[in-house]
């Protein structure tokens, strides 16, 4: 990774014209959504989808999600059944995704759908984000901006800390509202899978579908985010601690943090679950390169209720707790 660090611009209308150049030149641009700050490019492109994968070091097995100004515009390229349709008048513009069926003449390249008959498609609820992609006039593929398998990025210098000059440009929205990434919900066929948990919870779309099957780890991912091992910090992760370890740091959650802690994060001292996912990542990497420069050994993190939106932060946390086996 390149030690420049990249432009950071306010989105004025000049600054996303001048995104919108560089996108058409193949470039690829930082923009701030709701759920984290994504790496954009042209998702029609091959050479710009090589170039997020290049730039995140991502496996090409692990599809990206294409970014939408609204469902209609995504109806050009996948297929929507009445599942999708209900889920897009409910949910959309918001952080769901929904991994479709690809149409014969399906504009995203290939390379996005890392070579599946599917592709995963979202309509972001960002104003920053709604204003480029139609200034830009083409689907977006947009993963989050950070190397793969690392800690995703919910404020701009996140993006520049991690993918320096690999961005040509980041469009600044400050902080990201939700803060941990979309739900993913898989409508292949009859059933209807869970791929991964976020801030529409389980619940919600099950009120709207029907009951919802669950993907295993296993085997190639079926849709972004899958990977066993995903959001890691370079300190080892410990979950559901009830008692510190000498030389751990701690993230905490709720009025009565575990006590001893040389460095601690309280997600949410009331105990509340949107506050502890729009904070999650923030407090990692925070525990993360504070914990290394104090020298600490890891990182204890207290437990979140498996409920709502609790299910979608227990499940960033067990990804980032596994072997790092994919970098």
């Amino acid at each position: 990774m390149s030690a420049r660090t990249p432009r950071i611009l306010p989105p004025t209308d000049a600054a996303i014209a001048e995104a919108v150049s560089l996108l058409e030149h193949g470039e690829l641009v930082a923009l701030p959504t709701e759920t984290v700050y994504g790496l954009a490019g042209d998702a029609t492109a091959d050479r710009a989808v090589a170039a997020i994968f290049a730039a995140k070091d991502r496996p090409r097995f692990n599809p990206l999600i294409a970014h939408y100004t609204a469902a209609e515009a995504a109806k050009r390229d996948v297929v929507f059944d009445d599942r999708a349709i209900e889920l897009g008048r409910r949910f959309w513009p918001g952080p769901l995704t929904l991994v479709l069926p690809r149409r014969a003449d399906c504009r995203v390249s290939l390379l996005a759908s890392a070579g599946l008959d599917s592709q995963a498609v979202r309509v972001p609820r960002h104003e920053v984000a709604q204003r480029l992609l139609t200034a830009f006039g083409r689907p977006l593929a947009a993963p989050s901006a950070n190397r793969s398998g690392r800690v995703s990025p919910t404020r701009p210098e996140h993006v520049a800390d991690e993918l320096g000059d690999r961005v040509a440009l980041i469009l600044d929205g400050g902080p990201c509202a939700i803060g941990i990434e979309s739900t993913v919900v898989a409508l292949l066929g009859g059933e209807s899978v869970l791929l991964r948990p976020g801030a529409v919870t389980m619940e919600e779309i099950e009120a709207a579908i029907g009951p919802l099957a669950h993907a295993g780890e296993q085997g190639r991912p079926r849709g972004p985010g899958m990977l066993a091992s995903h959001y890691a910090p370079d300190l080892p992760l410990r979950l559901d601690a009830t008692e510190l370890r000498a030389g751990e740091a701690l993230l905490a959650f709720g009025p009565h943090p575990l006590a001893g802690a040389a460095l601690s994060f309280n997600l949410s001292a009331a105990g509340n679950l949107e506050e502890a996912a729009a904070q999650l990542f923030t407090a990692l990497r925070r525990l993360d390169r504070d914990g290394r420069r104090k020298r600490l050994i890891g990182i204890a993190a207290m437990p979140i209720p498996d409920r709502g939106l609790g299910r979608a932060i227990n499940d960033r946390l067990r990804r980032a707790a596994a072997p790092h086996s994919v970098t």
